[in-house]
């Protein structure tokens, strides 16, 4: 069993002994947290919650809904939800905050409480190390009888999140009516089985096949929307002569789409398509972490604007975006924040503005995927010896190609023209993940064996 405290949330398996799992104990404790550090903070006694289809879903969601409840705080359940729905939920209902209940792309045995501040953006790092230290001191106070909150049910934020979507001055309804696509959708079972194919009905797509559409919560393969793990869409979309596969994870803040041939179009390059479609219109910076795809900086610039990478983790993505202006970023596993919508992944706004790209560019999807310039990326690890100092390690890394371009903001980046490598360290085992692009994959690979070898020649192992 497994779990995780971090600044943003807290994520564990369901079941086994308290402080080892994300069992009943562990929700009660970290919601008293947040609910007195959300009140604390703002004033207000009011939070939203939301969850995705997982089996572990409604027990969570009610543990959560007592216990703030019980903190006397109001609570608004908008039920079966995405996280972008209830990003964009809580600001328009004035509330304290939000906790999503979802463990994204994790299998079903995990779920978590994802943590929103009142602006609907996921909490600080200073905020997250409060909000843990409340939890550990127990330094919360539950209402007597006759100030218990109230809850309130709300389930029109489907329909509200749409038609925010539609009033985007990007997103174009008619010319994706007019472009007839049919389009095949993997949601997982999970809550993009409601929103994606109520989203695409709103934008005028007329035929849609639902593959995995019922938010049942029992996942038909890993839920990461990976490759491996979407070879069912891909014969689907083949079966149905689609125009399109659109695949998202459980809490639909991930999207990724399969080519009319049935090939990948990339979860990096969900991202690339739409920044590329948002800077043909509207001119400006991009930012995505220091792990996704060169590709969006060539896009960029091509465009005219600057590119700005940002430590792994929304958080520090959107935190770079409001510091530079940047007009579109997002990760490279798939997640797109547009700002003009709000400061978070969203998948639907993805999909809406992707398709407006792609009927407006009138080919088929794997030729727009071919415009772009082609990288891959290769992922590897190193396993160290507990207790190694791993700073320490990376720091001599770094001394050895101090006249490369490089960046110290998360890890380790070193650049090599259109090439790059990035040592990140894992916060829970002696591990150096280690990404590396290049145009092709056996570029990639060399230069994370030869970043392995330097490390291995610094231990002298």
């Amino acid at each position: 069993m497994t779990l995780i405290k971090s600044i943003s949330g807290i994520r564990g398996t369901i079941g086994g002994a308290a402080g080892n799992g994300l069992t009943p104990l562990d929700v009660v404790k970290f919601t008293s947290a947040f609910g007195a550090w959300a009140v604390k903070k703002t004033g207000i006694r009011k939070i939203l919650v939301g969850r995705d289809a997982r089996l572990s879903g409604s027990m969570v969601n009610n543990l959560v809904i007592g216990t703030l409840q019980g903190l006397g705080i109001d609570v608004v359940d908008v039920g079966l939800s995405t996280t972008p729905t209830v990003e964009i939920a809580v600001p328009a209902e004035q509330a304290a905050g939000g906790i999503i209940l979802t463990a994204s792309h994790n299998p079903k045995q995990w779920n978590a409480l994802k943590l929103l501040n009142h602006t609907g953006e996921f909490i600080t790092d200073t905020d997250g190390t409060e909000v843990l230290d409340i939890a550990e001191r127990s330094d919360f106070t539950y209402a007597g009888v006759d100030d218990l909150g109230t809850v309130t049910t709300d389930d029109s934020y489907l329909q509200k999140h749409i038609n925010e979507i539609l009033a985007l001055p990007l997103v174009d309804a008619e010319a994706i009516a007019k472009a007839n696509f049919t389009i095949v959708v993997d949601a997982v079972n999970s809550t993009g089985g409601i929103f994606v194919p109520a989203l695409l009905k709103a934008l005028g797509v007329k035929t849609v096949h639902p593959l995995y559409c019922e938010p049942t919560g029992h996942f038909p393969h890993n839920p990461e929307p990976l490759p491996e793990n979407l070879t069912e869409l891909s014969k689907q979309v083949l079966a149905n002569q689609a125009d399109l596969g659109i695949a998202v994870d459980p809490d639909v803040d991930r999207l990724c789409f399969v080519c009319e041939n049935g090939k990948m179009f990339g979860e990096e390059y969900t991202l690339v398509a739409v920044a590329d479609y948002v800077l043909q219109h509207t001119k400006g910076n991009t930012v995505s972490n220091l792990s996704s795809t060169r590709a969006l900086r060539d896009v960029t610039q091509r465009a005219g604007g600057e590119y700005h990478a940002a430590a792994v983790g929304e958080v520090n993505v959107v935190t770079k975006m409001k510091e530079v202006n940047a007009v579109i970023g997002g990760e490279g596993n798939g997640g797109v924040i547009y700002p003009d919508s709000h400061y978070g992944r969203d998948a639907l706004v993805g999909i809406a503005l992707f398709l407006t790209h792609l009927a407006q560019y009138g080919h088929p999807v794997s030729v727009l995927r071919a415009s772009y310039p082609s990288y891959f990326i290769s992922k590897n690890k190193i396993e160290l010896t507990a207790g190694m100092d791993i700073d320490a390690l990376l720091l001599k890394v770094e001394e050895k190609y101090m006249a490369q371009p490089h960046s110290t903001i998360d890890g380790l980046k070193i650049e090599f023209d259109k090439q790059w490598v990035h040592l990140r360290k894992s916060n829970t085992e002696p591990i150096i993940r280690i990404y590396s692009e290049a145009e092709t994959e056996d570029a990639a690979n060399a230069l994370a064996y030869q970043l392995i070898a330097d490390i291995k020649g610094i231990l002298g192992i």
